[in-house]
């Protein structure tokens, strides 16, 4: 039987290249997105291409709507065997300066990196245990391990997120159940953040060069988490 791949925040850059590389492996594709037209274009091009994919509309910051989201995809095709966290917000969310940085200006990092994947993985986690075997891949950037104070507020979120993860990974420890941070260190090909950057490259503090990767090989850095198992992080770009 055909196993099945859940990405949640399913964005064009990071989301299309892991559906694309798992769906080469006959995996079927949840394609979880906050707007249902674009989710089903992600679907439309997904079988284009050859693959199964099927889409779920939800906001992933919404325990309710990430609950029922969870439901639907475990009727429609079956449990979750991976499930890949690619939410990001946009660069007009972030706070240039760690010293301008507040309280509310946390809360949508909060919300995208941390809080929603505490969400997936207490909606993925136990029947994963149950059944001895599946995978929560993240997705972080590399700011909790180099210092990049344009980039405040997301750091702050994603230094939350590797010791969350960490965690997790600890506890799961000769479960079967396997969970990893792809740390990406570059602009992702056909991402909106790459779009941005390339209409607004005012938005990238001067004397910053950001190197590009594309989608799909970052969709193979995924696979090789998946089927190795032996980091808890990889790195790339950084």
């Amino acid at each position: 039987m055909s196993k099945t791949i859940a990405i949640f925040g399913f964005g064009p850059g990071l989301g299309m290249g892991t559906a694309r590389r798992f769906g080469r492996e006959g995996f079927r594709v949840a394609v979880v997105g906050r707007k249902p037209e674009k989710a089903e274009q992600h679907v439309a091009d997904l079988k284009a291409d050859g693959v199964e994919a099927v889409a779920f509309p939800a906001d992933v910051t919404d325990a309710g709507q990430l609950d029922a989201c969870v439901a639907a995809i475990r009727e429609t095709l079956g449990e979750i065997d991976v499930a890949m966290h690619g939410a990001a917000g946009e660069m007009t969310d972030r706070i240039p300066s760690t010293l301008d940085m507040d309280v509310p200006g946390l809360r949508v990092p909060m919300a995208l990196k941390l809080h929603s994947p505490i969400l997936m993985t207490r909606a993925l986690v136990p029947a994963m245990i149950a059944r001895g075997d599946g995978a929560l891949l993240f997705s972080s950037g590399s700011s909790p391990h180099v210092t990049h104070p344009y980039l405040s507020n997301f750091g702050v979120a994603l230094a939350a997120q590797r010791g969350y993860i960490h965690q997790i990974a600890a506890e799961l420890q000769g479960t079967g159940v396997y969970a990893g941070v792809l740390n990406i260190g570059v602009l992702i090909g056909n991402s909106r953040a790459e779009e941005i950057v390339n209409t607004r490259p005012e938005l990238v503090p001067a004397g910053i060069e950001i190197a590009r990767m594309t989608n799909d090989e970052l969709g193979e850095h995924y696979w090789r988490m998946y089927t190795e198992r032996d980091s808890i992080e990889v790195e790339v770009g950084f």
